[in-house]
C-alpha cells in the first residue's frame, strides 16, 4: 500500500507538475481612504453606481433610447468586443498545448520494382498498410510553463473583456453628455434667436429716429452693430448644433431624427442620486482597473514560463496501431505496432536568452504594477473631479441665476436713463450685451451640472447594465 501511495504520489507530480511563478500580491491601494471632502457616511441610503443601471439612472426616454441604439450599433465599441473574441481564441489555442495532441492516421502503399533493381532479379510488387493514434511530441509540464502560458493568455483575455466593459461605459457618457449639450444648444439658440427679434426692432426703431431726426445716426450704428452681433452669435450657435448632432450621430451609429427641446424641459430629476462609496470600491467597480489588474497577473505569470524555461524540457512522442502487407490482415493477430520517443531538453548554453527573458518578464511585470497603480489614481481623481463639480458647480449656478437677475435690470434702468436722456445708447448697448451673455452663461453652467452627474457615475463604474441589479 506504501509503494502504491509513493507511485501514485509521483505519477500526479509529474502530470501536475509545479508553478514557478512569484506569489501574486495586489500591490496597496496608492491613493487616500477618503474621497476630498467626502463624509464616509455620506449617501449611504442611495444606491450604488454600479448596482444602478442606466436605464434606472437616467429618466430621460429619449436618453435612453439614444443609449441603447449606442451599445447596439456603435462601431469603437464593436471592435472591442470583437477583440474579446480574438482574446477568447488566442486563450483557446495557447490553453490546448496543456492537453495531448492525438491523431489517426492510416496509410495505404503498392509499389512495384523492377528487376534489374531487385535483389531477386525478378520484379517484385509489394504492399503495406498501416492504422495508427500517434502523440504529437506532448510536453511534461513539470515545471508549469506551459500552464503559466496559459494562465497568462487567460488574464489576457479577462482583461480585455474589462476593456470592453471600460468602453461601453465611456459610451454611455459620452451619449448622455452629447445629448445634454443638444439640449443646451436648442436652448441657448431659443435665447439667440428671441435676442436677434428684440435688437432686429431696436435697430428698425433707432434707424426711423434716426431718418426723422430724433436720434444720432450713432445710436442708429450701434444699434445695428448689436443686432448683427446677434445675427452672429445665432450663426455660430446653430454650426455648433449641427456639428453636436453629426457627433452624436456618430456614437449612436444609425442615422437619428432630431426633435428641438430646451434644457429647462429635461432638467427637472434627469439622473438619480448615487452612492460614492470608498475608493478601495473602484478596485471592484472599475473595468479599467481590474483590466489593469489582470495584465499584472498575465505578467506575473509570464515570469514563471521564463523560469521554467531553465530547467528541463520533457517531451512525449508515440503512437500505437495496426500493420500488414495486406489489406485483409491488418487487424489480424501479431499486426501490432507501436512506438515510444520520450526527448529531455536541458538548456547549456544559450548565450544569456533565457536570462534575459526572465529579466523582460520581471521588468514587464514591474510596469504592470506601475500601470495598476497609475490607473487607480486616474479613477480617483476622475470621481474627486466629478465631485468637485457637482459640488462647486451648484453654487456657481446660483451666483449665475443673481448675475442674470442683476443683468436684466441694469438692462432696463440703462433704457430708462437713455429715454430720458440721461445716458447715452452705448450704456444701452452695452447692458443688453452683458445681459445676453449671462443669460448663456447660465444656461451652460446648469448644463455642465448635470455632464457633472453623468462623470460622476460612469466614475465610479456605473453604466455596463441596462437595468439595476
Amino acid at each position: 500500500m506504501t509503494h502504491r501511495k509513493i507511485l501514485l504520489g509521483a505519477l500526479i507530480t509529474v502530470l501536475v507538475g509545479c508553478s514557478l511563478a512569484p506569489s501574486y500580491k495586489q500591490p496597496a491601494l496608492p491613493t487616500a481612504t477618503l474621497y476630498p471632502g467626502v463624509n464616509g457616511a455620506a449617501t449611504q441610503d442611495a444606491p450604488a453606481a454600479d448596482r444602478l443601471g442606466w436605464r434606472n439612472f437616467f429618466t430621460d426616454i429619449r436618453l435612453q433610447e439614444l443609449i441603447a441604439q449606442a451599445l447596439e450599433n456603435n462601431r469603437d465599441l464593436r471592435i472591442a468586443m470583437q477583440r474579446v473574441e480574438e482574446a477568447r481564441a488566442r486563450y483557446g489555442i495557447v490553453r490546448a498545448e496543456q492537453f495531448p495532441s492525438i491523431s489517426a492516421d492510416a496509410v495505404g502503399e503498392r509499389s512495384r520494382v523492377p528487376g534489374d533493381l531487385s535483389l531477386t532479379g525478378q520484379a517484385m510488387t509489394s504492399e503495406q498498410y498501416q492504422a495508427t493514434l500517434n502523440l504529437s511530441a506532448w510536453e511534461l509540464d513539470f515545471w508549469g510553463r506551459v500552464r503559466n502560458l496559459s494562465a497568462a493568455a487567460l488574464e489576457s483575455y479577462l482583461a480585455t473583456d474589462e476593456a470592453s466593459r471600460a468602453v461601453a461605459i465611456s459610451l454611455v457618457a459620452e451619449v448622455a453628455n452629447t445629448y445634454l449639450l443638444e439640449r443646451e444648444l436648442d436652448e441657448l439658440i431659443d435665447i439667440a434667436q428671441s435676442t436677434l427679434a428684440t435688437r432686429a426692432e431696436s435697430y428698425r426703431i433707432m434707424k426711423r429716429r434716426y431718418e426723422v431726426g430724433y436720434a444720432s445716426k450713432l445710436d442708429a450704428v450701434q444699434a445695428e452693430v448689436l443686432f448683427n452681433q446677434a445675427r452672429a452669435d445665432l450663426a455660430v450657435l446653430q454650426r455648433r448644433r449641427d456639428q453636436n448632432r453629426n457627433a452624436l450621430t456618430l456614437l449612436v451609429g444609425v442615422p437619428l431624427a432630431f426633435e428641438t427641446q430646451p434644457l429647462s424641459r429635461i432638467e427637472p430629476g434627469f439622473v438619480r442620486e448615487i452612492s460614492v462609496g470608498l475608493p478601495s470600491d473602484l478596485l471592484l467597480n472599475r473595468p479599467d482597473v481590474i483590466a489593469a489588474e489582470h495584465r499584472l497577473k498575465s505578467a506575473n505569470a509570464d515570469i514563471g514560463a521564463a523560469r521554467a524555461a531553465f530547467f528541463p524540457r520533457i517531451v512525449l512522442t508515440g503512437g500505437v496501431g495496426t500493420a500488414s502487407a495486406e489489406l485483409n490482415g491488418l487487424f489480424g493477430s501479431g499486426s501490432n505496432v507501436w512506438s515510444f520517443s520520450p526527448s529531455v531538453s536541458l538548456p547549456i548554453f544559450d548565450g544569456g536568452r533565457n536570462l534575459a527573458n526572465l529579466n523582460l518578464s520581471e521588468a514587464r511585470r514591474n510596469m504592470a504594477v506601475t500601470d495598476y497603480e497609475r490607473t487607480i489614481q486616474g479613477a480617483f481623481r476622475e470621481v474627486a473631479d466629478a465631485l468637485a463639480e457637482r459640488r462647486w458647480l451648484a453654487e456657481q449656478v446660483v451666483a449665475q441665476q443673481a448675475t442674470l437677475a442683476a443683468q436684466t435690470e441694469r438692462a432696463r434702468l440703462a433704457g430708462l436713463r437713455y429715454q430720458s436722456g440721461a445716458a447715452p445708447y452705448l450704456e444701452v448697448l452695452d447692458a443688453e450685451r452683458d445681459r445676453f451673455q449671462a443669460e448663456q452663461a447660465l444656461v451652460q453652467a446648469r448644463r455642465v451640472l448635470l455632464s457633472g452627474s453623468v462623470n460622476l457615475y460612469a466614475a465610479l463604474g456605473g453604466g455596463t447594465a441596462p437595468e439595476a441589479k
